[in-house]
């Protein structure tokens, strides 16, 4: 079994991303993303009393009184503090609250969504590319930059143009404009900033620049 060589410590912040194995999709529609969003959600606390699966089988006031429980009582495993979902790979910044907090929650997350998936789409073995691969933040200059890498992503991929950045529905970019989150904890980066709108231009500054990368990128892959 692969073993990670990177040491996650408490209160350290990482970027964290896995892809599908032979680059291929993780999800595959809006069902898909929005699952997977709320597994990120649910699996962020130290002790719950059951799984998600069984979770989502309760009545709509069960799990209010559950998460609200959760909320008021329960320690997490990690603070999210940016991410974004792509066809075939994911993008996270966590800070680990607990001792192996990283690691318990990408397993159950992992371990979940594999299940999930291929229950839901009808197929067999393993949905990732190995373990998750990690990487520690050290410092807040690379931790803002990473948040733009991780939030434009998308455009520097081309899955939606520039001026649709904002209204992409799977990044935490929506929990920075709204100023408020369930899953997220926005105050750590957008804190470097004076308003969102100084966020904004610091992402759309890059953009250009990204992609030119990224071509350049695939191009030296392709000779």
């Amino acid at each position: 079994m692969p073993k990670r060589y990177i040491l996650l410590i408490k209160n350290e912040i990482y970027h964290i991303y896995n892809r599908g194995v032979a680059k291929q999709p993780i999800f595959l529609d809006k069902r898909d993303y929005e699952k997977f969003i709320l597994t990120l959600t649910y699996y962020r606390y130290a002790k719950l009393p059951l799984k998600l699966s069984r979770f989502l089988q309760l009545a709509h006031k069960d799990r209010d009184n559950i998460m609200t429980k959760l909320n008021n009582e329960n320690k997490k495993l990690v603070e999210v503090l940016c991410y974004t979902l792509m066809p075939n790979h994911f993008h996270l910044i966590l800070k680990q609250l607990e001792d192996d907090g990283i690691s318990k929650y990408m397993r159950l997350i992992l371990n979940s969504w594999t299940h999930h998936f291929n229950k839901r789409h009808v197929r067999v073995g393993s949905l990732f590319q190995g373990v998750f691969k990690a990487v520690r933040i050290e410092d807040d200059e690379q931790l803002i930059h990473l948040s733009r890498y991780i939030h434009i992503n998308p455009v520097v991929s081309y899955l939606v143009k520039e001026n649709d950045l904002l209204f992409y529905p799977w990044s935490s970019i929506n929990d920075y404009q709204k100023g408020n989150s369930v899953l997220v904890e926005i105050s750590t980066i957008l804190g470097h900033f004076s308003s969102f709108e100084k966020y904004k231009k610091f992402l759309f500054d890059q953009i250009d620049y990204a992609k030119e990368i990224n071509r350049i990128k695939h191009l030296r892959l392709e000779t």
